[in-house]
């Protein structure tokens, strides 16, 4: 399988839904899988920290992915996101949880712990040496505390069942450095929605994104364009988009694209503690940018 024609493209970080009594909404799940595969993005990705991990009991993770996997019904390929900052727990969900379907495995770098460069290498060795699909990483230090240097990146290339990485650095100049770097079959992909579109045009494979949950057609369009070397029609999308990137996150993910999909009629707005939903000015703010 090759991993960079495989997973190019958009792919998406899909939320949870929940019922207002904060159990899951799989109903409401589903409609969203199908409404993001209609509407053209390329792979789904399920569990990303975007769906609130954190929060679900390993149960309810056995559940939402077998529930993706027969709701996609392999129309698109399904990325499944196991991390964590405790190693050895890891390495138990990647031999135990369902992932015979899954294209590959999504895994953030530890969090709160702060390991060095070997460390951060040594977790990932061990999850890539025992994992039934391949990994890409997941780079976010604005989540994890730190950065996973490219030289850390590229080391852990060399790894046959390591194949490309989620870089959410935001930092630019290290996202050329990685595309510069990389082997030739090495996927990399963007996790910062509002530098994707330059970042593609630039080199990277695509991306794995927040604001696709809400405008998956013009995310994807957009996308399809800067791989297609049609930087003018990408810019144009990106500049549409560029008030809901900053609407996202202004307050915590995915506070920010959950209001969008309530509004949208997609979700329920609820949350699980320790998030809750968006204050009222900044749900203001979205409701005058979809009437707009």
């Amino acid at each position: 399988m090759n991993i960079r024609q495989t997973l190019r493209g958009t792919g998406v970080a899909v939320v949870t839904p929940f019922n207002q009594n904060h159990s899951v909404d799989f109903d409401a799940l589903g409609r969203l899988i199908d409404h993001l595969i209609d509407s053209g993005v390329n792979y789904i990705v399920s569990l990303g920290t975007t769906g609130e991990t954190p929060t679900l009991t390993k149960d309810e993770k056995i559940a939402i992915i077998n529930h993706t996997f027969d709701k996609v019904n392999n129309r698109v390929p399904v990325v499944v996101g196991v991390g964590g900052n405790n190693t050895l727990h890891t390495v138990e969900e990647l031999k135990t949880l369902p992932l015979e379907k899954a294209t590959a495995i999504l895994s953030t770098a530890p969090y709160y712990n702060k390991p060095s460069q070997e460390g951060l290498y040594q977790h990932y060795k061990a999850l890539a040496d025992v994992s039934p699909k391949p990994i890409l990483l997941y780079n976010v230090p604005g989540r994890t505390g730190k950065n996973l240097e490219p030289e850390t990146t590229i080391r852990l290339a060399q790894h046959p069942n390591i194949v490309g990485i989620k870089e959410a650095s935001n930092n630019f100049a290290q996202s050329i450095r990685l595309l510069i770097e990389r082997p030739e079959d090495f996927l990399v992909v963007s996790g910062d929605d509002d530098l994707a579109m330059p970042q593609v045009a630039a080199g990277m494979d695509g991306v794995i994104s927040v604001a696709a949950n809400a405008f998956p057609k013009e995310f994807s369009q957009m996308i399809q364009y800067a791989l297609n070397n049609n930087a003018k029609e990408a810019a144009k999308i990106n500049l549409q988009l560029f008030d809901v990137y900053l609407l996202l996150f202004a307050e915590n993910n995915p506070a920010g694209v959950k209001c969008f999909l309530n509004q949208q009629g997609l979700i329920q707005n609820y949350l699980r503690l320790p998030l809750v939903p968006l204050s009222q000015p900044i749900e203001e703010k979205i409701k005058a940018y979809l009437k707009k």
